[in-house]
């Protein structure tokens, strides 16, 4: 009953959700928090481990809840349920596509969506930073964090340095300020 329920979930997520792996995961957090298979904060630490791991994010968080609910078969029935809506539809679109990628309300469609994906984003983001007390009351610890935000950003968006380097700068601050 169990593999059945994770695979039903799973399911809907990758039907209903659009915009990639961090617009999916305010929703895997919902339906994981309400079916009471994890914590926020275990849920936050899955959202961590998955983002480092290779692979998409998602589907990277499907795994992991699926194996801490039911162990190995619960990892691989999450998975298939995660990434069956994607390959189904990636096929029919694959089908029809070049008939209608042009279509005056296919891209406007496509339009409409770019804010909600965009907002599922930062929702994700903002309440990944409340969860992990990076935004909370004002201390020491508080502003470092932002900091390390800022300075990160600040080095991909203007500097354009590459992304690994920077993670790999930031876990050295956070081992020289944190330990």
């Amino acid at each position: 009953m169990l593999l059945l329920e994770l695979f039903t979930t799973f399911l809907m997520i990758g039907f209903v959700s659009f915009g990639g792996g961090y617009a999916m995961i305010p929703v895997i957090e919902s339906e994981v928090t309400v079916h009471g298979w994890m914590t926020t904060q275990q849920f936050t630490d899955v959202i961590a481990i998955a983002g480092m791991s290779p692979g998409p994010i998602a589907t990277n968080c499907a795994i992991f809840v699926g194996f801490h609910t039911a162990g190995l078969p619960g990892a691989i029935i999450s998975t298939v349920g995660m990434v069956l809506p994607s390959i189904l539809i990636i096929l029919i679109i694959a089908k029809f596509f070049f008939q209608f990628h042009e279509n005056k309300y296919v891209k406007f469609a496509f339009y409409g969506l770019r804010p909600i994906i965009t907002g599922l984003i930062a929702y994700s983001a903002i309440e990944f930073a409340i969860s992990n007390d990076v935004i909370g009351e004002l201390s020491w610890y508080t502003f470092s964090l932002v900091a390390i935000f800022g300075l990160s950003l600040f080095a991909v968006t203007k500097t354009k340095m590459h992304p690994i380097l920077i993670i790999l700068l930031s876990g050295v601050c956070g081992t020289i300020l944190y330990s």
